[in-house]
């Protein structure tokens, strides 16, 4: 009898063993990615003056693209700007897009966590290089 018991008593401690083994994996490394897993890879935003394409290039910066409001984006860009970056905004959700052009920041920012349910989905925000905010237009999704 205290054999099946030493016996009964070993198995269940390896059975432990074997499931705590399952449920703790080894722990990924996080490179601070984890906070952009909902962003697309193709944004297209509307604002009253522009339309703005933002592109995840395959080495992972930012493709800005913009035309005027009522051009169609199968059109020539008027503006190209490359090596943008994805920055997060705290750890709720929101981000910005910002890419430089000689000194001016192009700034798109994403309001996933705003106060008001009336607040638009995208801001776009133009800085030149003295820190002067040239534009601050909402933007409607054109595609997501």
């Amino acid at each position: 009898m205290i054999k099946k018991l030493l016996l009964g008593t070993l198995c269940i401690a390896q059975f432990s063993l074997i499931s705590a083994h399952d449920l703790n994996p080894t722990p990924k490394k996080d490179n601070g990615t984890a906070y952009f897993q909902n962003v697309p890879k193709t944004v297209i935003i509307k604002t009253k003056k522009f339309k703005v394409r933002i592109d995840k290039q395959p080495n992972g910066n930012y493709l800005y693209q913009s035309w005027g409001a009522n051009t169609k984006i199968t059109a020539k860009p008027s503006m190209i700007i490359s090596n943008g970056e994805l920055i997060p905004d705290g750890s709720g959700g929101n981000s910005y897009f910002e890419f430089n052009n000689n000194g001016t920041l192009y700034q798109v920012w994403r309001n996933y966590l705003t106060a008001s349910a009336k607040k638009a989905p995208y801001t776009l925000v133009v800085i030149d290089g003295n820190g002067e905010t040239l534009v601050r237009q909402d933007a409607q999704i054109v595609k997501n």
